[in-house]
This record gives C-alpha cells, sequence and structure tokens, in this order.
C-alpha cells in the first residue's frame, strides 16, 4: 500500500489517488511497485538494466498509459531507460512524470531516458510533470532526455511542466521528423531560490512536409538561473517556429538562445524570444482591484503559465 506521502506525490505528477486503470507501470523508490498491460498495450521490464519496454499494437484508439516515478526516500539515485514503439494508425495518451520527496540531507535525483518511435499515422499525446517537496535539505534533482523518431505522417504533441521544489534539472530532447511528421513542443517552468533549469531542443526536419513548434514558457524567480536552448534544423521543405516567453523576478538570470539552421531552399524557419519583468501597469491594475503586489505577482505568473 502506498503511504500518504506517496499517494501525494501521485496526484502532483499524475492527477491520480490510486493505482490507475488500464495499462500502467508506476516505480517507487527505485523498485517497480506494479504494473498492468491492456490488450493493446504491452508492457516488458528490461532485463540488461532499469526500465521497460512499451508496445502499442497498431490501429488502437483513445487509449492510455500511465508511467509515473516516485521516489520518498532522501539519498536514492536512479537512472531509468524507457522505449516506447508506437504501432501505425495509432492515437494514444502517456501520462509521466517524477515526483520527489526529499527530507532528509543526502541529495535524490531522477534520470529517465525516454525513447519514442512512431510509425506511420501514429498519433501520441505525451505529458510529464516534474515535483519536488519535503523539508530536507538534501536536494532534488531530475534529468530527463527525450529522444523522438517520428515516422511518416506521425504526430507528437508534447506538454512538460515543473513548477515547484526541483533544485535542478538538465532536460534534452532530440527529434528526427520524416515526410509529414508533426512535433509540438510545450514547456513550462518555475523556478525559486537558487534553482537551475537546463533546456535543450534539437530538431531535425528531414522529412518533406515536416514541421515543428517548440515553445517554452517560464518564470525565474529570486536568485535562480534558467537557461533554453533550442536549435531547429531545417533540411527539406519543411516550417519550423520556436519560441521562448520568460517572466524574470529578482535577481533572477535567464539565457535564450533559440538558433535555427536551414539546409535546403524550401525550409521555413522562424525563432523567437522575449524576457522581462512583470510590468508595473500589470500590478497596478490589479492593486486597485483588491490585491496586494504580492497576490498581483502571484495572479499575474499563473496566467502566464497556465
Amino acid at each position: 500500500m502506498m503511504d500518504a506521502i506517496q499517494k501525494k506525490l501521485l496526484a502532483e505528477v499524475a492527477d491520480l489517488h490510486d493505482v490507475p486503470q488500464g495499462a500502467y507501470s508506476l516505480r517507487i523508490n527505485g523498485n517497480l511497485y506494479g504494473k498492468n498491460d491492456s490488450e493493446n498495450i504491452t508492457i516488458v521490464a528490461k532485463n540488461d538494466k532499469q526500465g521497460i519496454d512499451i508496445y502499442v499494437k497498431p490501429g488502437t484508439k483513445n487509449e492510455s498509459l500511465h508511467i509515473p516515478v516516485l521516489l520518498a526516500q532522501s539519498g536514492l539515485k536512479e537512472l531509468v531507460y524507457n522505449d516506447f514503439h508506437i504501432g501505425a494508425d495509432c492515437d494514444v495518451t502517456i501520462v509521466a512524470g517524477c515526483g520527489i520527496h526529499n527530507s532528509g540531507s543526502a541529495e535524490s535525483e531522477h534520470s529517465g531516458i525516454h525513447a519514442f518511435y512512431l510509425e506511420e499515422n501514429a498519433r501520441v499525446k505525451y505529458v510529464e510533470k516534474h515535483y519536488g517537496q519535503g523539508d530536507g535539505t538534501g536536494k532534488n534533482v531530475m534529468n530527463p532526455t527525450t529522444v523522438a523518431v517520428l515516422g511518416k505522417n506521425s504526430y507528437m504533441e508534447m506538454e512538460t511542466a515543473q513548477i515547484k521544489g526541483v533544485d535542478s534539472t538538465r532536460r534534452d530532447t532530440t527529434a528526427t521528423l520524416d515526410e509529414g511528421a508533426t512535433l509540438i513542443v510545450r514547456e513550462k517552468i518555475m523556478t525559486h531560490g537558487t534553482q537551475f533549469a537546463e533546456t535543450n531542443f534539437t530538431v531535425d526536419l528531414n522529412g518533406e512536409g515536416s514541421s515543428t513548434h517548440v515553445i517554452s514558457r517560464s518564470v525565474a524567480k529570486d536568485k535562480s538561473r534558467q537557461s533554453f536552448l533550442s536549435h531547429v534544423n531545417g533540411n527539406n521543405r519543411c516550417s519550423g517556429h520556436t519560441e521562448c516567453d520568460a517572466i524574470i523576478m529578482g535577481d533572477a538570470q535567464v539565457i535564450a538562445l533559440p538558433q535555427i539552421e536551414a539546409n535546403h531552399v524550401d525550409a521555413s524557419l522562424i525563432h523567437e524570444a522575449a524576457i522581462g519583468k512583470i510590468a508595473g501597469e500589470q500590478l497596478i491594475k490589479l492593486m486597485t482591484l483588491g490585491l496586494t503586489e504580492a497576490e498581483a505577482e502571484e495572479h499575474i505568473v499563473n496566467g502566464f503559465l497556465k
């Protein structure tokens, strides 16, 4: 049975209050807590390292898979490899995420390497949340790596969020897109204190008619630091758009380096970056409605990251 802390972590990262129905794999404190297959989704534990292989049968529609990870022991560190094989003509949702509760003095770390292989016409929505808590002095560290290989006319949408309690993170994402494939990425990050968050995206638009849109929204508070680097390569007739919008507060630091590279005459690529503080007139307007300055800031930040 999960204890109260583990259940809270599960609710934060996967919006679940107990073991889910359908296909799932749940890791707690470095061990497989439980897993379940469905008629169309098979989960196989790896023999040579920590992690699982997931196989989704061709033609699977409107099914979901949950693969949350929970760490509630201070000092625990793990590296997990998960490979997703998505059959042709699928339409599935995958809910991942990691929650760490650290009440000790040792550093806790989860590093996950996820590889996605989408066959022709497959569609995947991938949702990943990172969350940390605990009253200890040990750091919460998460370093996710995502590799996506999108086949002909496939579609992948990634939603990643890291809003609270993660002291250090480095996210590396690489993707290669075949003919007609589409990748949409929406990232939300908030850091405070002395936290550090780094994001690196590399997208290769190899196929004719492939496209991507990478969107990052972040808030950096106090003395925290953030770095956003994206590199979109247009290697065929394709379209790509990468953008980063950040609110900076206190003594924080934000670096944004969106980069585009056209290697084909019919590649159409756009990059944008904007970093700034909350506008004074926005605060004044909300404060005239009865909010304190702190409440007004929180309202604006929540709306920005929504």
